[in-house]
């Protein structure tokens, strides 16, 4: 609104007449209506309030950033409407514009940056009639009369410094495991070899000598070679290699890995409850990996259960993807946890790693997915993998 009209009509605000009122509030309104299009054109939220955190203005963009409505918002306090937000933290008093990031949760999960600009003014007085004296001011002039709210959506840059992060986390990583990888190799082709020797100086030993040692002995080739295909195992998985394809049963691959680790159930005494969806279509997956990351999630969930627990593994799919769900009853993780649980050596267990969430994760996405965790500290965590059964690029969004 033109600063010029408004002055002009104040001083003669007097001796307007009965009517030139229409006409002046057609033009208050036109003035009012062109500046709501452009506040509603701009893509940054913008909210108005008084001193005390009332909303008096909200633009189209900021009702779409919270999912609200502007009739529900205005004249209501900004933190009844914005459960979460400190208002005070916010609304100082301080002259200084005041920047900060905030998480939203509904209706679409984004970050966003907001600075609250101090509005500072004198309260409006009628004009003084010509001749008399001029009219005294209520207020000092640095008085805030309220604050404007400018919300700016830094998601995508919010979450391309994660992946750089990240990204990089990675690359310390792999170099990390390749050394450490060498250097458990080496014994353990030291003992494979050992382990030859000892074979063959079996075979001049009497029978009743020989046959328990043999049994040792194949037992400590075992693990050995056991241990050397998690090493290699481990290292595929961390290690940004293109994936090895093939369509493959993702309820095959479950019940295998639960077999594979039949024995530490049995040991700690943990019932496992499979629902598998019989339609499931066949994913191209890698096999060796995907199984990896299966075996990352149960030794998990038996870590967190400790003894006489149960895990419910079950599987289903909608149009376009395929859902896999291990639900623990466990102690969970608590909320203050779960931003952290995917960095490199985090870990709530006393002998963990830090490694197997990370590892998971990067397996799941390099095949097009996601994870899901949902968690109720003390009482259980279910984790979700979503994998795509269509080989999509884009997906056409809605209007």
């Amino acid at each position: 609104m033109k600063t010029g009209f408004l002055d002009k009509l104040l001083e003669r605000i007097g001796r307007v007449g009965p009517e030139e009122v229409q006409t002046y509030l057609t033009r208050l309104a036109r003035e009012k209506g062109f500046l709501e299009m452009i506040f509603n054109a701009i893509q940054e939220g913008v909210i108005v309030t008084d001193p005390e955190g009332t909303i008096i203005y909200m633009n189209e963009a900021a009702c779409g950033l919270f999912g609200l409505p502007r009739e529900d918002c205005i004249g209501r306090l900004i933190s009844d409407r914005l459960r979460g937000l400190d208002w005070s933290e916010v609304a100082t008093g301080a002259e200084q514009v005041i920047s900060r990031d905030m998480e939203v949760f509904y209706p679409e999960n984004r970050i966003l940056n907001f600075y609250a600009v101090p509005l500072k003014g004198d309260p409006i007085q009628p004009a003084p009639r010509k001749g008399s004296a001029k009219a005294t001011k209520g207020h000092d002039a640095s008085d805030i009369i309220g604050y404007a709210v400018i919300l700016h959506d830094i998601t995508q840059t919010r979450r391309t410094a994660e992946q750089t992060l990240e990204s990089e986390r990675l690359s310390a990583l792999t170099l990390l495991a390749a050394g450490v990888a060498h250097e458990i190799g080496n014994p353990l082709n030291s003992l494979h070899i050992h382990m030859q020797l000892m074979e063959r100086r079996l075979r001049k030993l009497p029978k009743e000598v020989r046959e328990p040692l043999r049994e040792s002995i194949d037992v400590a080739k075992e693990e050995i070679t056991r241990l050397d295909s998690i090493i290699n195992q481990f290292l595929r998985a961390i290690r940004p290699t293109p994936l090895e394809t093939q369509p493959e049963n993702i309820n095959r691959l479950l019940e295998e890995s639960v077999t594979f680790l039949e024995a530490e159930i049995k040991d700690r005494n943990i019932l496992v409850e499979q629902e598998l969806c019989p339609e499931l279509p066949l994913l191209e997956v890698d096999r060796n990996q995907i199984k990896q990351a299966f075996y990352n999630i149960i030794k998990n969930a038996f870590q967190a259960m400790k003894s006489d627990g149960i895990l419910r593994i079950t599987t289903e799919m909608n149009d376009e993807f395929v859902f896999i769900r291990f639900a623990d009853t466990g102690g969970g993780i608590g909320a203050e946890q779960m931003g952290s649980v995917f960095q490199p050596y985090y870990t709530t267990k006393k002998q963990g790693s830090g490694l197997g969430l990370l590892i998971v994760r990067r397996i799941v996405r390099a095949h097009g997915g996601e994870i899901d965790l949902v968690s109720r500290d003390g009482v259980g965590l279910t984790l979700t993998i979503r994998l795509p059964f269509h080989d999509k690029r884009v997906r056409l969004l809605g209007p």
